[in-house]
């Protein structure tokens, strides 16, 4: 929900500033003590009130009682009285000033009683300080707190149930500012044309869409379309967020969708786009008092989106990275008709996202773009301007004067496999040499497989890893073959059995690489159909068939599938083993080593055994990978992380 424009910028700046003003100029003239035009004669009940009202401490340093007061009266030495309601003023005619305390009002009354029956001239008599005359903001102060709680709550819910507000003139973005997913944007041109023309469409008897679905990986740009969506129809906005339905309070999140949805008629062409709406979530078994204030939001949903007509120019714009975790009845043709994967932008889009964000920094001319969207191959939009911004930050704590190509460099491995800590502990002698043979091991595999780019191999820790084999891809892919996913496997190994084969001994090192392989052989035999047993079943249709089911089969094949790929890696290695001693010994000696040594060190093998290695080879010549997940067959598969970029485990590692 957006603010209400009034209170946006300096406008609602400048209204709080008058609020305030006018505020302190009404407390100043109510509180300002009146100035009597003319002063009151000496000895006058008008003098003893403005004496009084000065104060009370002369008449309160001299404390009398009702006797006093009495005696006072009956012989007429009483000048002048003043009562108040919980004391008795009095000033007699030779100028004293003493008081008696009257909390219960029965000495004034007896005071006034006595007072009614004196004969001859009587003194003056007046009241200080009474109900009746006290002030109304007096009487009003000491229930001020519970005022301002009730204003300041009365303020909240009024601001929280106003209506939605569209923005009509535009997102500033359109179809040629996002670039990339043109086939997204291609998908959405005659949602464009209907949302112009929602007659139009009627009029043939053509139902156009009510909702669509953007799908993606996280920063592809699934907001940015929806602003250009909204821009280049010419129809209102309004953003919102799935988790923004959700209240503590019973009916507040139903109100809030019929809300969105009125507002959306009325302010027809109109675009309700919500970001994340997988936090609606799903409707599920009312276990729980949550659970039923959940399922009712998401019914009211339903509702709204089958209750408007088809020519009401209202579309519905949902976007999230998790598709499943949306109502089966929400997906449904009729609500979201269609839905449109935002994918990774290619080699020329991430050419283009890094001149468009270079643009934008005061970057060195005559830089390699095209090197550049080389060697982010799988990398998202937001990746690339986060990779830019870095390159700036980097230049600026070197004090360039512009952000060179290697400050670019320096990002994107960054971005890769973390940032290179400051202060870390100096390694011994030993766990060098153990860092530098396990790294070699994953170089070497690597560059002989062809899983990738081996861009360079160092010792020094990156992130969370003691040592780092950055692969980059070489191309974008969307199908892996299992011959690569065995060899992905198989690099991912190589660091373990390069320790193995070199101190007869593994160590903590090898826990990601071998958290990752275990991600892609249970994929391979549990999603893939690439189980070493021959099994096609998926364990992701089991799970949705509801079907009781004993993992132990699958966990069994998927350890198998690692066990005859390490022996196949340590068959591998023993055969480069002069190439694993250079790498390593350079690695020693210099820390960081090209990958165009790491390919040198292979060539100089002998012939012989080269050969001797196309017996252990799984298939031919590799190609890049990128990424490993079963969702790239269309499946809720295990998801697997890229090489390289920082794990979830508790320590450090090597990668």
């Amino acid at each position: 929900m957006k603010k209400a424009p009034l209170l946006q910028g300096r406008r609602g700046l400048a209204l709080c500033l008058f609020v305030l003003l006018v505020s302190a100029v009404l407390a100043a003239w109510q509180f300002m003590p009146a100035s009597p035009a003319n002063p009151p004669a000496a000895g006058s009940v008008a003098a003893m009130l403005a004496e009084l009202k000065d104060s009370t401490e002369p008449w309160r340093s001299n404390r009398r009682d009702i006797s006093t007061l009495m005696a006072d009266l009956t012989e007429s030495r009483i000048g002048t009285a003043a009562i108040s309601d919980e004391a008795v003023y009095v000033t007699t005619a030779d100028g004293l000033q003493y008081w008696v305390p009257d909390q219960s009002g029965r000495i004034a009354d007896l005071l006034l009683e006595r007072y009614a029956g004196l004969s001859g001239e009587r003194f003056p008599v007046t009241l200080f300080d009474t109900d009746g005359e006290t002030p109304w903001y007096k009487r009003v102060l000491p229930y001020s707190p519970i005022g301002l709680l009730i204003l300041l709550a009365a303020g909240v819910a009024i601001y929280r149930m106003q209506p939605y507000r569209a923005r009509r003139e535009g997102t500033g973005i359109g179809f040629d500012q996002v670039i990339g997913a043109g086939e997204a944007k291609l998908a959405l041109r005659d949602v464009t044309a209907y949302l112009r023309d929602p007659a139009a469409y009627a009029a043939l008897g053509a139902r156009p869409p009510k909702g669509v679905l953007l799908t993606g990986e996280p920063g592809t740009g699934k907001t940015q379309l929806a602003k250009a969506l909204a821009t280049e129809s010419n129809a209102a906005f309004i953003q919102v967020t799935g988790s923004e339905f959700s209240s503590m309070y019973f009916g507040v999140g139903i109100q809030k969708v019929k809300a969105l949805f009125r507002a959306a008629r009325k302010q027809a062409p109109c675009i309700i786009f919500i970001d994340e709406i997988d936090g609606i979530g799903k409707r599920a078994e009312q276990q729980r008092s949550s659970d039923a204030e959940s399922n009712r939001i998401i019914n009211q949903f339903l509702a709204e989106m089958d209750g408007f007509e088809p020519a009401s120019g209202v579309l519905v714009l949902g976007a999230t990275n998790f598709p499943n975790s949306l109502d089966p009845a929400l997906l449904r043709e009729g609500r979201f008709d269609r839905s449109i994967a935002v994918g990774l932008p290619g080699l020329d889009d991430r050419e283009k996202l890094f001149r468009l964000y270079a643009g934008k920094i005061r970057a060195a001319e005559g830089l390699d773009y095209a090197q550049l969207a080389r060697n982010t191959v799988g990398l998202t939009p937001a990746s690339i301007a986060y990779i830019v911004n870095h390159a700036a930050l980097l230049a600026a704590r070197g004090e360039a004067l512009q952000v060179e190509m290697s400050h670019f460099v320096d990002a994107i491995e960054t971005c890769r496999i973390g940032e290179q800590p400051s202060g870390v502990t100096p390694l011994s002698a030993t766990d060098r040499k153990r860092i530098a043979v396990h790294e070699a091991g994953h170089a070497l595999i690597a560059a002989d497989l062809r899983v990738g780019r081996v861009e360079k191999v160092t010792i020094l820790p990156r992130g969370q890893a003691l040592g780092v084999t950055l692969v980059t891809p070489v191309e974008d892919k969307r199908l892996h073959l299992e011959s690569e996913l065995r060899a992905r496997i198989m690099m991912l190994l190589a660091g373990r059995g390069a320790e193995q084969l070199y101190f007869n001994e593994v160590s903590s090192g090898a826990g990601q690489d071998l958290q990752e392989a275990s991600k892609i052989a249970l994929s391979m035999v549990g999603a893939l159909g690439m189980s070493p047993s021959g099994t096609l079943l998926s364990l992701q249709a089991v799970r949705e068939a509801n079907i009781d089911f004993d993992s132990r089969a699958s966990i069994e094949a998927a350890d198998h599938l690692l066990r005859s790929l390490e022996r196949e890696c340590l068959a591998r290695l023993r055969l480069m083993k002069p190439a694993l001693d250079e790498i390593t010994q350079r690695l020693l000696d210099e820390e960081t080593v090209p990958g165009e040594d790491v390919l040198a060190a292979i060539a100089r093998l002998p012939q012989p055994s080269q050969d001797a290695q196309i017996s252990v080879l799984i298939g031919p010549a590799l190609e890049a990978i990128d990424r490993v997940a079963a969702s790239a067959m269309n499946g809720e598969g295990l998801q697997l992380t890229p090489l390289g970029k920082d794990g979830d485990d508790e320590g450090p590692g090597m990668v």
